[in-house]
């Protein structure tokens, strides 16, 4: 089992990147993918969800209306789009797989540093 992120990087305030995560080794469609981000000195914590079909998202309250999460079953791939970064986002991200009675899987994570 893998999960393999990237996309990470150092942007400006307001700026904008896309991560990915690209998944092997088990059904990536019976399982629904979540983002979630640790800063330094603070607990990680949920960014986003979507369901294993990906007819259902959300979001922390942090980041509603600036982050998207996609996925593409075809490709085994997840995608969180963030917008409108702000340095309170600069954290590493890490993606994870779970189904209920099959597996919880976590990818090694990316750093996101958002400074000017």
């Amino acid at each position: 089992v893998q999960l393999v992120e990237s996309g990470g990087g150092l942007v400006q305030p307001g700026g904008s990147l896309r991560l990915s995560c690209a998944a092997s080794g088990f059904t990536f469609s019976d399982y629904r993918m979540r983002w979630f981000r640790q800063a330094p000195g603070k607990e990680r914590e949920l960014v986003a969800v979507i369901t294993s079909t990906g007819d259902n998202t959300n979001y922390a309250d942090s980041v509603k209306g600036r982050f998207t999460i996609s996925r593409d079953n075809a490709k085994n791939t997840v995608y969180l789009q963030m917008n409108s970064l702000k340095p309170e986002d600069t954290a590493v991200y890490y993606c994870n797989a779970q189904a209920w009675g099959k597996g919880n899987y976590w990818g090694q994570g990316t750093q996101v540093s958002v400074s000017s």
